[in-house]
């Protein structure tokens, strides 16, 4: 095994051999540069290198895929081209093993996204110290992606001048840079108003982030991997066992509105999503759960 001196050389040299040995063709080659690309620009910000890249490494990167909102598709062309890359490492001498073998693609059925209870959002929240500025920051960061039921892109992108404490709404720029309004707690504005006039006005803030409202200790703009770290963290801690992420406190935040007689049009605008359909799965997780309480309470189920 030998170390990558210059890994934009590497994936030069590896999208020839794709088109060279392997016969790709040009455009599918790019594809595959292109996943590697955002690879290495992940493991880039972690102080990783692409070398030494762990299968729990890996699980982060699909994670993140994941919380970017990237369908399960999509997921699985770029798992097949992170593996086609580290079978090269491997095939140059750069890597012993493939860390990927391990690295599943994920099914390409319907998929039902996980959804935590409120007694377990509940347990998460409690498990925050607030005595910590760290701690009523992500007590905040929990409130409001919950609340308001934000993409981890929107919240880490959400600015001050949009919260709009009197009326009770919060502007979300969502994907495509489309902006929606949202109504937003009187419990996360209270949270909201502690954090910045407590923790954020004592930072000293990095140029450029003078508006957006949830910042890292060191004044930054948090990253959406350190968001995923912040709900990681509390899950372990509250011993949820459930796969979660970002978009898990979305998807709870939606079902929850539908189980309390939403409309689902009304859920449609607070998610920003653009076609009704998509949100229409939200109707199959709340279905699965009646036929479990019928189930469990119908008298004529029971034993």
């Amino acid at each position: 095994m030998r170390d990558i001196d210059d890994i934009e050389r590497v994936k030069r040299n590896y999208l020839v051999y794709l088109r060279i040995e392997k016969g790709l063709a040009e455009n599918t080659a790019a594809a595959y540069g292109d996943d590697v690309d955002k690879l290495t620009g992940f493991l880039a910000d972690q102080g990783i290198a692409v070398e030494r890249a762990t299968t729990d490494d890996l699980d982060h990167f699909v994670a993140a895929l994941h919380d970017l909102g990237i369908g399960p598709r999509s997921v699985a062309r770029i798992i097949s081209g992170i593996k086609s890359f580290y079978k090269y490492l491997r095939l140059e001498g750069f890597t012993d093993d493939t860390p990927t073998s391990l690295l599943d693609s994920p099914r390409l059925g319907r998929h039902l996204p996980e959804v935590l209870t409120l007694d377990e959002i509940d347990a998460m929240v409690g498990c925050i110290d607030m005595s910590t500025p760290e701690g009523l920051r992500n007590r905040a960061i929990i409130e409001t992606m919950y609340g308001c039921g934000l993409r981890v892109s929107e919240l880490v992108g959400l600015q001050m001048s949009l919260v709009y404490a009197d009326e009770e709404f919060v502007v979300v720029r969502g994907k495509g840079d489309k902006q929606r309004l949202v109504p937003i707690s009187q419990v996360a504005l209270e949270l909201i108003g502690r954090y910045v006039s407590e923790v954020r006005s004592h930072l000293v803030v990095k140029r450029g982030c003078e508006d957006i409202l949830f910042l890292n200790r060191r004044g930054g703009q948090l990253s959406r991997q350190m968001v995923f770290i912040i709900i990681k963290r509390l899950c372990e801690l509250a011993g949820i066992h459930k796969t979660v992420s970002p978009h898990t406190l979305r998807h709870s935040f939606a079902t929850h509105l539908l189980e309390g007689g939403a409309n689902l049009r009304a859920i449609q605008q607070m998610l920003g999503h653009e076609s009704i359909t998509t949100t229409e799965i939200y109707v199959h997780i709340d279905r699965s759960r009646l036929r479990q309480e019928i189930m469990e309470h119908h008298p004529r189920n029971r034993q």
